[in-house]
């Protein structure tokens, strides 16, 4: 198969070429290990990080101490700081700002060596609730306008210490693909009144071939217009744009701790614990957008490097049919 696909958001095109196609086993490669003598995120080295924000930690522990299982503290080198002050300034033709913003990382565990596929379902859920937390906590800020919370496993994803661990970075602007995507939203809404998001995973329970699998709560499926090699979605199922609203729902928050832990176990065994970038879309601090934009988390393994082609046309080339990568992720309980 080699055809060009419109994803339906945004209006990106990509390129399918199974002619060129990999299977997962493929795709191994001797990955590049991190390896640091000394790690500033182990337990007992808390005094080597900036002092924590928050942490989940034994009652009778004390802050940037032992006694922790999640811990979130201000990134060392930070792109953005809330210490400075916002402003804004023309220079000739171009547009400025001060650096304000938060940066910040969620240290995921205790333990060196562990991986969310590898994590027990209750330690993943308080990693979800950090998130959350510092979420609902920066949103208060109305300079604000965006939090992205974002993991970079492995050195080929853009990690640079191997201990688990997310990061949050906040912006006094929209970054351009949320902008994108809530422009192509509105679109498809004022077209049809209806989210695209929620037609999407309408269409694909219908079809069946992109579906790798479903809980009560969230849907995980190989994007129609995949730009990567088993790229997979995760959306809930019931609409919502906001991820923030999850501080409210519970049982969400544990389904979506099985839904993470299911599908990294999948990329465990099927593609050979890959690197990989996950981050959460999810709405602006901007009212109006509840009908039409629908907050989702985006997993890209990197198992391709992006090249020339790429760069100077914005096409992306993709080697597996996300129809046949959800035949490989697929398990025969998944089967709707």
């Amino acid at each position: 198969m080699m055809e060009l696909r419109k994803d339906p958001i945004i209006k990106r095109w990509v390129i399918i070429s199974s002619e060129r196609s990999k299977r997962p086993m493929d795709f191994k490669k001797q990955q590049q290990k991190i390896e640091n003598s000394f790690c500033p995120f182990d337990y007992g080295n808390e005094y080597s990080t900036p002092e924590e924000i928050i942490a989940f930690r034994d009652a009778n522990s004390t802050p940037n101490s032992p006694g922790w299982w999640v811990r979130v503290v201000p990134n060392k080198f930070p792109a953005l700081d809330s210490e400075n002050e916002l402003k804004k300034q023309g220079v000739g033709i171009y547009d400025q700002m001060s650096g304000y913003g938060y940066h910040e990382v969620i240290i995921e565990t205790p333990q060196h060596n562990a991986k969310l596929a590898d994590m027990p379902m209750d330690q993943i859920k308080e990693i979800i609730w950090a998130y959350i937390q510092r979420f609902q906590t920066i949103r208060k800020d109305k300079n604000i306008k965006y939090v992205q919370i974002f993991k970079n496993k492995g050195e080929e994803a853009g990690a640079s210490l191997s201990h688990p661990h997310s990061q949050l970075i906040a912006t006094p602007i929209v970054p351009i693909t949320i902008k994108s995507e809530i422009e192509g939203s509105k679109s498809y809404y004022d077209f049809r009144e209806r989210c695209v998001y929620c037609d999407i995973i309408n269409q694909e329970l219908k079809d069946k071939q992109r579906v790798v699998f479903k809980t009560d709560e969230f849907i995980v499926i190989e994007p129609y217009a995949s730009r990567f090699p088993y790229e997979t979605w995760i959306l809930p199922l019931k609409h919502s744009h906001d991820f923030g609203s999850l501080e409210n729902n519970p049982a969400s928050v544990e389904d979506l701790a099985k839904t993470l832990s299911i599908i990294t176990k999948r990329f465990d065994k099927k593609l050979d614990d890959p690197p990989f970038n996950l981050f959460i879309h999810t709405s602006p601090f901007i009212d109006g957008l509840e009908l039409y934009y629908h907050w989702h988390i985006e997993i890209l393994p990197r198992l391709t490097n992006v090249a020339g082609f790429e760069w100077g046309t914005g096409f992306h080339i993709n080697h597996v049919s996300p129809e046949q990568a959800c035949s490989d992720l697929i398990e025969e309980k998944d089967i709707l």
